[in-house]
């Protein structure tokens, strides 16, 4: 999709006010071009000639004509800003509406920073584009064409000094042009690297404070904030190059006209009042000239924004619901069929290899292994976050890819590693899993979780949690957590790491509470044995492949990464004793 394109269709119910801006652009230039040529007709039919009638005629329309203009300049006013509203809204609407079908391969692709600045200030420089452009972009050809007849029509042999003019001037805003519009994605990028330095530093700034890093941080900001100074500096040093060029060689032109005007007067082939007009019309065309140079460079930079936006939409989601979904999963049962996965196509190494898993609904399986073994990965292709590579994810006897995504993911409820809570009340954030849960459902999906232990210190349900779950620690952001995705009713729960800032004693009775949930299947991946020991069967991970499988004594009894992982915690005395 074109910029012109992606403009026009994103104008969509703004379109009547955008033409009729152009229309009242149109006409207002029009009625002005008029001006000089009663002007001159002032002074040569009517002062010259002692003709009051002539003045007072002449004289009037241009009052007229003049206030006429100044009712479609503000019309043009309202009509322009109302469109180039209309657009950013839709253009933000559209694009934060496209990224919600982004898979998480998707999302690898564009920095969060980057899609905060596609999604305001590259659209901000659309909107500006429409306002400030549309009427230079209108009136400045208009003015020139017509002037130039105008001029031509007034006196031809001195307007034949802009026909040898204006090559000049184009050549050297194409250069100037062609020039700056690079330079304004490499200012677009610098921003994007500004605002990522900002994200992370604010979302870290406990951690910051903690270690007294407050220095460096500002150290590095300092950094991203000098290149974006330096490119900003170097972008419009070259942008305002056309300014000079464009004023010295029309004030050359200027003079040139006035020198030649004079010895045609003096000639007695140019009367002063034709003249005069024609010097108002120079006037016009030089500004017309200078709104078409500062018009190129403002849709330049409009130009990369438009390409930035447009590379959003233009993103397809890389997974998307079959035609002729399945609506429903009819049970909870997970197969692995010698599946595989790569996160990139160019990588050289699998990051899950061959793995077969056969996991039967209302069972609880535990997953084990070192860190980047694969077990998050695995979970993921579970609830389609991404596809497998190669092989078959099932999930109640059926391919992951023939069910409607909502449908999938409203039966596998995950409980991310890393715990996410809105800014707003405990109630706001467990309606998440379910809008319509009553207060009784919320009590009881936090009593399973054992969030209600703490739940009246907080306020209960109408509790302020803060902003991203700030007033609560990381073992109670868990257990909010796990109750949000209770309230789901999934017929598979995983849980990621999920109670790795809970104490054992805590752990062991979500564990025990969620052994009542019979026909739900719960794959817990676990960094603690203790986690896992009770499983119906437990799933060894190794660099990316399927070690071993079985039950905590069959596991214990022979498999060697096992039996280090449980002497290395409970024979150590490091988890403490067995509950």
């Amino acid at each position: 999709m074109n910029g012109v394109s992606l403009i026009a269709r994103y104008l969509r119910g703004y379109r009547r006010f955008f033409f009729a801006a152009i229309g009242c652009v149109t006409v207002e230039t029009s009625l002005e071009l008029v001006i000089p040529m009663l002007m001159a007709n002032v002074v040569d039919d009517g002062i010259l000639r002692g003709d009051l009638n002539a003045v007072l005629v002449n004289g009037a329309l241009m009052l007229v004509f003049a206030f006429v203009s100044l009712v479609l300049g503000f019309l043009y006013a309202r009509f322009s800003a109302r469109s180039a509203m209309g657009l950013g809204a839709n253009l933000r609407e559209v694009e934060y509406e496209h990224l919600q079908g982004f898979s998480f391969a998707n999302l690898d692709d564009f920095e969060t920073s980057s899609l905060v600045t596609r999604l305001t200030t590259d659209v901000t420089v659309i909107q500006n584009a429409l306002v400030s452009g549309t009427r230079p972009l209108v009136r400045g050809p208009v003015i020139l064409v017509m002037g130039l007849v105008f001029a031509s029509v007034m006196s031809l042999e001195l307007a034949v000094v802009f026909f040898v003019v204006m090559p000049i001037l184009a050549v050297a805003m194409f250069f100037v042009v062609r020039t700056v519009g690079p330079l304004y994605r490499v200012l677009q990028g610098s921003m994007d690297r500004l605002n990522d330095a900002l994200q992370e530093d604010l979302a870290a700034i406990r951690v910051i404070k903690a270690y007294v890093r407050e220095d460096h941080v500002a150290g590095r900001f300092e950094d991203v904030n000098a290149q974006l100074a330096s490119t900003a500096t170097r972008t419009f040093r070259t942008a305002v190059l056309n300014t000079p060029i464009f004023q010295g060689t029309m004030y050359v032109t200027c003079v040139g006209i006035l020198w030649f005007g004079g010895q045609m007067i003096q000639a007695g082939t140019l009367q002063v009042g034709t003249f005069t007009g024609f010097m108002s019309y120079v006037l016009q065309i030089v500004n017309s000239l200078m709104m078409i140079s500062n018009v190129f460079l403002l849709l330049a930079r409009a130009v990369t924004s438009v390409e930035r936006v447009g590379e959003v939409l233009a993103e397809q989601p890389t997974i998307a619901s079959p035609e002729g979904a399945l609506p429903e999963v009819p049970d909870g049962s997970v197969r692995f069929d010698h599946v595989s996965f790569k996160y990139a196509e160019g990588a050289e190494k699998d990051v899950l290899e061959d793995v077969c898993l056969d996991i039967p609904a209302g069972a609880t399986v535990g997953v084990l292994g070192g860190t980047g073994s694969g077990k998050t990965t695995l979970v993921q292709l579970i609830a389609r976050l991404y596809d497998a590579t190669s092989g078959t994810v099932s999930v109640g006897g059926h391919d992951v890819r023939e069910y409607d995504l909502a449908a999938l993911r409203d039966a596998v409820g995950v409980v991310l590693q890393k715990n996410v809570l809105f800014s707003g009340t405990v109630r706001e954030n467990l309606a998440w899993g379910d809008a319509d849960a009553s207060d009784e459902d919320m009590l009881e999906a936090c009593r399973l979780a054992r969030a209600d232990e703490f739940l009246d210190r907080i306020g209960g349900l109408e509790g302020d949690l803060g902003q991203g779950g700030a007033g609560v620690s990381g073992g109670q952001k868990q257990r909010l957590c796990i109750a949000r995705t209770l309230l789901k009713h999934p017929r598979v729960l995983i849980f990621d790491d999920s109670t790795s800032a809970v104490d054992m004693a805590t752990d062991a009775q979500i564990r025990a509470n969620l052994a009542s949930l019979g026909d739900v299947t719960k794959i817990v991946i676990a960094q603690r044995v203790t986690s896992v020991m009770d499983a119906d069967m437990i799933v060894v991970l190794d660099d990316g492949h399927v070690h071993s499988q079985g039950t905590h004594e069959e596991l214990l009894a022979s498999d060697p990464i096992y039996q280090e992982i449980y002497e290395s915690q409970i024979g150590s005395g490091i988890s403490g004793e067995v509950a």
